[in-house]
């Protein structure tokens, strides 16, 4: 079991190494209910202690979803959701964002999906440049003193938007964010650099998504083999860089390193996300029963010097082969923002 100091007021349980991320059980990914059951029960029944949704993933759907599939075993888990995104295909700004009205609107639909009193963690899925982080953390802490959500947290932040976020809740004697959740893989290293020591500085947990790399470290990707159906660069193309030489060469290279090592490619691109001190829980994606069992197998293993040290000669520490798997653009890259001709 792993736990993270808790700034502020906030209160949240223990976490499992491992969580159950649910954004490909139900309308974009699995739609065997009674299959995505069994996954929810098995990770359940193996330990896990964390699920993480998100009101967007399947508009609404997987939130609805998950909280069927709970039923009685709520109680059993730190219940994970998150807000910013627009639900439904709508463009009307004032129903998304990290705007004190959305959330508290937002916050409503979620635990009436979900079936539940209150959100574990409730948190904001990427930053919102055109609202003031003290109004953010306002709404939260609010959520929170009302019991309607017992901490919350941000998604994809970078280090100056999570002090951002503390020192505005230091200022306001409010609630702080107590976990990040950050894109983290051996081929998507950047938060390394600033956000881990971030975290780590104030206290922060770490929950990371894809530390599969969409399935790049599963293995199934080849330059000469057509893509997988139903695998993630087969369902999401627009989010599958395919003609990324680098990358293949990166998991070629990383392959044999697992084979020396006595295990899969993807048992050890699971152990390594754990390995690293600032990580609180990997967030597992499975489709299929099957995927979750084979993931489920990486659950105890360590990586030795030698193979870590094999690794980062592959990927340097801190470095990311695509930045675009950061998934996060900061406000002034954008093109409104760059110099251009008079």
């Amino acid at each position: 079991m792993n736990s993270s100091r808790e700034p502020g007021r906030s209160t949240v349980r223990q976490v499992s190494g491992f969580g159950l991320g649910t954004m490909v059980l139900g309308k974009w990914g699995n739609t065997d209910l009674d299959e995505c059951g069994r996954i929810v029960n098995r990770a359940l029944d193996a330990g896990i202690t964390l699920i993480d949704t998100a009101d967007m993933y399947g508009d609404g759907e997987n939130e609805s979803l998950v909280g069927e599939l709970l039923g009685t075993r709520r109680d059993e888990v730190m219940l994970c959701t998150k807000f910013h995104h627009p639900v439904g295909g709508h463009s009307d700004v004032n129903r998304q964002g990290n705007s004190r009205r959305w959330i508290m609107q937002a916050v409503e639909d979620s635990l009436r999906r979900l079936g539940t009193d209150r959100i574990d963690l409730y948190q904001a899925h990427r930053p919102d440049p055109d609202v003031p982080i003290e109004e953010t953390v306002g709404a939260l802490t609010e959520l929170v003193e009302s019991g309607k959500i017992l901490a919350w947290g941000t998604s994809t932040f970078p280090a100056e938007d999570l002090v951002a976020a503390h020192w505005a809740a230091e200022r306001a004697s409010a609630v702080g964010p107590s976990y990040e959740q950050a894109p983290y893989s051996i081929l998507c290293r950047g938060v390394e650099r600033a956000v881990f020591p971030t975290t780590q500085q104030l206290g922060m947990g770490v929950l990371t998504w894809s530390p599969l790399s969409g399935g790049w470290l599963t293995g199934k990707y080849s330059r000469s083999s057509p893509v997988p159906d139903g695998s993630r660069a087969s369902t999401n193309p627009e989010h599958f860089d395919s003609d990324n030489e680098s990358k293949f060469d990166a998991v070629e290279a990383l392959a044999e390193i697992a084979e020396h090592a006595g295990m899969s490619l993807t048992h050890m691109a699971l152990a390594w996300n754990s390995e690293h001190p600032a990580v609180s829980t990997t967030l597992l994606g499975p489709r299929t029963e099957d995927q979750l069992a084979d993931l489920l197998g990486a659950a105890d293993l360590r990586l030795d010097e030698d193979t870590l040290d094999a690794i980062d000669a592959v990927v340097a520490p801190g470095e990311s082969i695509n930045p675009a798997d950061s998934a996060w653009t900061p406000p002034g890259l954008e093109d409104s923002r760059r110099r251009r001709p008079r």
